[in-house]
């Protein structure tokens, strides 16, 4: 009897143990992340419209700030309608959401007003408030280290866009 139990327990925290493993092994990329999310169908439909999905599903690692369907329903009436018929923008604008590397929330601290490039070739701002509350340019963070395999994704509350670009100027 007492063998049969130690059996059972040694079986049990053994199959605990893989199961265990292989859920933190079962972390997926950043698409396949945001697929699974339940607030990213909008970017997920972007990110397939601007023929991105491979580039985001590259080694990395990679940062996304990702706007939430709230965030681009927010977007002026036809902005975006307008951006999934013109997909190099809207390339441009979706890469502006992503910086190579990294950057979990532990390191924003040390961010505090810096200037990180984007993909896309410009810098967004990243700063804090006196309430700690962490912005890109002008949108606020309202998750943080949904972690990928190639990467990590922070939401954000808002579209942002790369300030000098004349063709998305107002988006």
């Amino acid at each position: 009897m007492k063998k049969t139990m130690l059996l059972s327990f040694v079986l049990i925290a053994f199959f605990t143990v893989v199961s265990l493993g292989s859920a933190h092994s079962h972390l997926e990329d950043i698409v396949d992340t945001a697929i699974a999310a339940d607030d990213f169908e909008t970017l997920v439909d972007a990110v397939v419209a601007a023929d991105l999905v491979d580039a985001l599903r590259a080694e990395g690692p990679f940062t996304v700030f990702a706007p939430t369907d709230e965030a681009f329903a927010a977007l002026p009436e036809g902005t975006l309608e307008s951006l999934l018929e013109d997909t190099d923008a809207l390339a441009d604008i979706l890469l502006y959401h992503v910086v190579s590397g990294a950057v979990f929330a532990e390191d924003v601290v040390e961010l505090d007003g810096a200037e990180v490039e984007t993909l896309q070739g410009q810098s967004v701002t990243i700063t804090i408030d006196e309430d700690g509350n962490v912005f890109v340019d002008d949108a606020q963070v309202t998750q943080t280290d949904i972690e990928a395999t190639n990467g990590v994704i922070h939401v954000l509350d808002a579209v942002i866009t790369p300030p000098e670009d004349t063709e998305t100027e107002g988006y």
